[in-house]
């Protein structure tokens, strides 16, 4: 196996960035990052705790409070923002390197995020600069109009599978709404959020308008949630995690945004351009290591093309390079912990019960070290079985058979999630009535997952709570304010006044 690559100049102690400087913990807390291709660690993070918190949500709310960011014109913070995404550009080759070795994942698949997350930056500019809010009038007597007005300090708490592009979906809308924020990232990947606060001192984001706090979510990321100035929360990541961060809000009511898990299907039809369904369905499930929420990790395939499909998805699993993360020619790279590497190998193992194994199994031969997992098809997958009812978050695929559209609706519908769902057919009619009836918050039809930032981006059931995305962004982290103002005379009844004539002499 070829030397194992380590990006230069990477920090050996990872800080919080509060109110414009970099810190560590009040308490002197730490924890260790480690590299999942040896485990081993190479760095330390702060820790935050409840009084880390409690300080960056301070400089947050002065910042927001008494300081210029809320106040400035659209055009003016559009500007900042562009020269973040410039600069986000400008140091893509770095972003990727330091994302490859953080989180596990090919690099050829980490240098797209740098670009997207400058794009990101660069689409809210624009928004903000052309949003423009309702008037009603009613011609003579009244007009009425709608003030949006940042809410305050945004909570933001992000994942660690492509952690670098995820933050700037919430960082880019929040901050171009003339919000203030403190963010929580992922604990197992803090390396390139560590790179945002030279990046927006550098662009002209005043102090305290953003900050960092690395830690657990039990320490940092629950503190975050329960702090009462802390109005409202957009957290991307898992159910369980969710269903805490809800319960957690409900006793200061916080405005909730929530991405959550996922089990998509992806439904292929006999009457399907076969060959481009499955580079679809083989790129997602085992692109970004299988570690997607939008990942169509069930496959449900008619059955008169079932055997074909099956066939020549597995002997296309079977040639996907899995290696060192830094290689070019890497497809699937090392999962992103040992904890995670251990989840995902036991559902592997479950999957030898419930399923007729086609391809992989358990790690490749030649990568005896590291969180590598070869790609695993399993055929023949009941419905009530866990590997298709329950979140792998790896390279692990269900593939299941279907005999009428009633069926293969009622099988795409039979999880408890439902944020993506990806349909393979020719007929017209067929794919919207299914489209419109499938349990899920985005459907992509004969295509694989490509994202317009102006589409609402979110699940239904278990999937999450609420949508970002365009405008629904805005919305999101703006409160609307409704301004009413009369314009004629006013007709109110008159409550409390005695006519002359009424009064008894």
């Amino acid at each position: 196996m070829a030397e194992h690559y380590v990006p230069e100049n990477l920090p050996t102690h990872i800080q919080h960035f509060i109110n414009g400087k970099f810190v560590d913990s009040v308490g002197g807390e730490t924890f260790d990052v480690l590299d999942p291709v040896t485990n081993q660690t190479y760095a330390t993070a702060a820790a935050g705790q409840k009084a880390d918190i409690d300080a960056a949500v301070a400089a947050a709310r002065e910042a927001f409070t008494n300081g210029p960011w809320p106040k400035m014109k659209p055009r003016e913070r559009a500007r900042v923002l562009n020269r973040i995404a410039d600069a986000v550009e400008a140091q893509e080759d770095r972003l990727a390197e330091m994302e490859t070795f953080d989180t596990g994942l090919p690099i050829t698949q980490a240098k797209g995020q740098a670009l997207r997350a400058a794009e990101n930056f660069r689409f809210f500019a624009d928004l903000i600069v052309a949003q423009f809010d309702d008037a009603m009038k009613v011609p003579g007597s009244q007009i009425n109009y709608v003030n949006r007005k940042p809410i305050g300090v945004a909570g933001l708490i992000t994942p660690w599978n492509t952690p670098f592009m995820l933050e700037s979906w919430k960082l880019a809308p929040a901050l171009a709404t003339g919000n203030t924020v403190v963010l929580k990232p992922a604990e197992f990947t803090p390396l390139s959020a560590s790179l945002w606060a030279d990046i927006f001192t550098a662009a002209g984001v005043p102090a305290g308008v953003f900050n960092l706090v690395n830690g657990l979510g039990e320490e940092a990321g629950d503190a975050l949630v329960k702090h009462p100035d802390v109005p409202l929360i957009s957290f991307t990541g898992e159910t369980t995690t969710g269903q805490t961060i809800f319960r957690n809000a409900a006793a200061n009511l916080k405005g909730l945004s929530m991405e959550l898990g996922g089990k998509s299907p992806c439904v292929v039809f006999a009457d399907a351009d076969l060959d481009a369904a499955i580079d679809s369905a083989l790129f997602g499930v085992f692109s970004l290591n299988g570690e997607r929420c939008t990942a169509g990790s069930r496959i449900l395939v008619e059955r008169g093309v079932y055997e074909e499909f099956l066939e020549k998805y597995a002997a296309r699993a079977k040639n996907i390079v899995v290696g060192d993360p830094h290689d070019p020619k890497t497809q699937v790279g090392a999962l992103v912990h040992p904890e995670h590497y251990k989840k995902v190998m036991s559902y592997v193992e479950i999957g030898k019960t419930e399923g007729r194994l086609l391809a992989g199994g358990g790690r490749p031969e030649h990568l005896p070290e590291g969180n590598y997992v070869a790609p695993t098809v399993f055929a023949d997958v009941a419905p009530d079985a866990r590997i298709f009812q329950e979140e792998i978050f790896g390279p692990v695929v269900a593939i299941t058979p279907f005999d009428t559209d009633e069926e293969a609706l009622e099988l795409a519908n039979n999880t408890k999630y439902g944020l993506a769902a990806y349909i393979w057919t020719q007929n017209l009619t067929r794919a919207h009535n299914f489209a419109q009836n499938v349990e899920a918050g985005m459907v992509w039809l004969n295509s694989h997952n490509v994202r317009d930032l102006r589409t609402p981006f979110g699940g239904v059931k278990a999937s999450g709570l609420g949508h970002e995305g365009g405008y629904r962004s805005i919305d999101f982290y703006t409160d609307q304010q409704a301004v009413h103002i009369t314009l004629g005379k006013v007709h109110t009844p008159k409550f409390g006044v005695v006519e002359a004539s009424e009064i008894d002499y």
